[in-house]
């Protein structure tokens, strides 16, 4: 099956628990329609660079999954018509890294990508 990374950004009045909550929902949506949810991770509250629907903030959340891209459609047309989520963007991928994503890194475990000077 086809790999996907998900980002999507949830409302910032949300609790963080109902924040965590979307994720299990919509990997349960994924799982009745024959995919599954490799990996999740909770950024938490970030601030955004502009408004999106008179928010500043938001709950980011970053999900790795492995489902049909029937079980995909499914889920985005869902995570569209909810009302906490403000944006989703799915990226199909060759393969998933290993390890938590380099927004979950530290600053000093990322590759350095130029010297500072």
């Amino acid at each position: 099956m086809p790999l996907y990374e998900h980002v999507m950004i949830a409302r910032q009045d949300l609790s963080n628990s109902q924040a965590e909550g979307l994720i299990e929902h919509f990997g349960a949506v994924l799982s009745d329609n024959g995919g599954k949810l490799v990996d999740q991770e909770y950024w938490g509250v970030k601030t955004m660079a502009y408004k999106i629907n008179k928010n500043r903030k938001g709950h980011y959340a970053f999900l790795r999954t492995d489902a049909p891209s029937s079980a995909i459609q499914e889920m985005e047309r869902l995570m569209r018509l909810h009302d906490d989520v403000m944006r989703v963007l799915t990226i199909k991928v060759d393969e998933h890294a290993e390890g938590p994503s380099v927004q979950m890194q530290k600053r000093d475990e990322r590759d350095n990508r130029r010297e500072r000077r």
